[in-house]
Formats: C-alpha cells, structure tokens, sequence
C-alpha cells in the first residue's frame, strides 16, 4: 500500500518511513500542505497520513481540498491535537481516522492495515491464492502448509500480486508500490524480485504476460 506521509517533523518523518517500510508499505513523504495537494494530483496514493500542524496551511484546509475531489482518498489524521474537539472537527471535516502523538507504531500500523483490507476488500488479515497463504498481520507466507521466508521487497511484491489476483500488473505500477521517491532502482530489480519468488512459489504462480507486466492466478 502506497502511503503519502505529510509531515513537517522531519525526525518523525524519517522514522515512520523507516518503521512502516519495515511493516511492507511504501511511504513518501512531503513536509507542506501545498507539497500535499500537489503530490496528490500527480499520483493518487492509496491513503494520506495527515499532520494538522503544517507550516504553510492548517491540515484541515487540506483535508477540506483533498474532500472537494470527485475520488475519496482515506485520510488518517496523526497530530499532536489529542483534544475531542480538535478529534470532532478532524473527523467532521472527512478524516477517516484519528489518532494523537504520542502513539504506539504498532498501533499506526495495525490501523493502516485495517485500511489495506477495506482497499483490497478483505475480511481478515489472510490472502490465499491456491497453495500460498499470506498473512498481512503476521508477515507469514506459506506454501502448502510450510512457511517461507522472504525479504522484505519480495514479501512485498508477492502481497501486491495476491492482492489483485486475476488482473495484470504493469511493471511501473509494480515499482510504485515497491520503492519510495528517491530510492534507487536497478533497472532489472523487479525482474531478479520475480525470478526468486518463482523459486519459492509452486509451479507457474506468477505468470508473465509479454509486453504489459506480471500476474497471479486463482487456480
């Protein structure tokens, strides 16, 4: 899942993305409302983590810009303003979820999740896709009932494909959801991703449709 981070605390910025790369998303972050709302028209991320106290504008009048668009974009509101009031208003003006600093990571990232499953429309933690089993929660993948381990940016790939199993990923929107702004990316990374999670997956799992990108299947 794509998240887009606004954040003027560049310390707690860095550690978010830090943390919550290590629970499988992407994070980019800006430090601006404007910065926001511009990133927002060029790519639409799949949710917005919000800080209220911006330097260029209140979190709320972005809130109420990003609302004004025809898609809604879940919004979670992550501010230093822990008052009901303040939580009445954030979720009054569209935000989806509200939590206060200071917060548990685990707590961010279990919350995030929760909106992963309603993006992917999923009832529960678990992707089964034939003989694999992958658990958002755990961070588990199974084949077969044997549990493999793999890094971080194969976990996170595998997760993308299940997700959408039956449709065709293009490669660019693979990286997307892959690598941050910024990161560099070999230009056969996801290539060598795809080569070692056939490896580890039954026979045919992921298949290649020429020309366009990558897909799983339902048996």
């Amino acid at each position: 899942m794509r998240i887009l981070l606004v954040e003027d605390d560049r310390s707690l910025a860095i550690g978010l993305q830090d943390a919550l790369g290590r629970e499988g998303f992407v994070v980019n972050h800006v430090a601006t409302g404007d910065l926001a709302l511009g990133a927002v028209r060029a790519e639409v991320p799949d949710i917005i983590v919000l800080d209220l106290g911006l330097p260029d504008m209140d979190g709320l009048q972005v809130l109420a810009k990003l609302r004004q668009r025809k898609e809604h974009i879940p919004v979670m509101v992550l501010t230093a303003r822990d008052g009901i009031e303040d939580k009445i208003a954030g979720l009054d003006s569209g935000a989806d979820d509200y939590l206060a600093k200071p917060f548990d990571m685990k707590e961010l990232a279990a919350r995030l999740r929760v909106f992963e499953r309603r993006l992917a429309t999923a009832v529960t933690s678990t992707i089964t896709v034939g003989e694999v089993v992958l658990d958002t929660a755990a961070h588990t993948v199974q084949v077969a009932g044997e549990k493999i381990e793999l890094p971080r940016r194969e976990y996170m790939l595998l997760k993308t494909l299940m997700e959408s199993a039956g449709k065709v990923l293009t490669r660019e929107s693979l990286e997307t959801r892959l690598y941050s702004w910024g990161e560099e990316v070999a230009s056969n990374a996801l290539e060598v991703h795809i080569h070692h999670l056939r490896k580890k997956l039954p026979d045919d799992a992921i298949k290649t449709v020429r020309g366009i990108g990558y897909t799983v299947v339902q048996p």
